[in-house]
């Protein structure tokens, strides 16, 4: 399997080489300096890991991204730059799932770990980025106002309640416990009620010892 660095930057790559080398993976280093190269390498091995700095290398957006994953599935990229935002991370996570997030302030045994896991064909993502993550999970939690009567619903409805089993608890109308169940899911921003409970569960509305009981 060969390791692909497509990286424009000099001393980068030759930090890179340099512990690969020392990793015993000198012999699979191959080097491409922009997209076009990066494609003839990946016809040559396309079980190849990509280790690409995306804000320096020659790819427009994301989307460039996901439409090389597409095309050579078996390929492990590795995204390794100085700054990647939430927003982008979560999208290629989300779009890239032979992907790992590793970001140029890691330590030498996050690198080492990340290479090792592409290899096996794992995912792999850093500290930093994990946290960014979770720090932007609970800032959008943060952001969330649910009322009372909304919470009491929300907590129901991640306990396994139906509609109809929520309006006979509550006393009220099966379109009024809807309605609430809508709103619900619109502050949330979420379409099903698999997604509400992860976020109940995430807030403390429902307590993980009661829900898993």
């Amino acid at each position: 399997m060969n390791i692909i660095l497509a990286d424009n930057q000099d001393i980068t790559r030759a930090g890179l080489i340099y512990l690969l080398e020392r990793m015993k993976l000198g012999d699979d280093i191959r080097i491409a300096t922009d997209k076009i190269e990066l494609m003839y390498r990946l016809k040559e091995d396309p079980t190849s890991v990509v280790i690409v700095d995306y804000t320096l290398f020659d790819l427009n957006d994301v989307s460039s991204l996901e439409n090389l994953s597409m095309r050579f599935k078996q390929a492990m990229f590795v995204l390794f730059s100085d700054d990647l935002s939430p927003a982008f991370v979560s999208r290629l996570l989300a779009s890239v799932p032979k992907s790992s997030i590793l970001l140029k302030d890691s330590p030498m045994f996050e690198i080492r770990a990340c290479i090792e896991e592409a290899l096996k064909g794992q995912r792999y993502i850093c500290q930093h980025a994990a946290g960014m993550l979770v720090a932007t999970e609970t800032q959008k939690d943060e952001a969330v106002k649910l009322t009372k009567t909304e919470k009491e619903i929300l907590k129901d409805i991640a306990m396994g309640m139906t509609t109809k089993e929520i309006a006979a608890k509550r006393f009220s109308s099966f379109h009024t416990v809807n309605t609430h169940r809508k709103n619900i899911f619109r502050k949330l921003g979420v379409n099903n009620a698999h997604e509400a409970t992860k976020y109940a569960l995430r807030a403390g509305i429902v307590d993980e010892a009661e829900y898993y009981i």
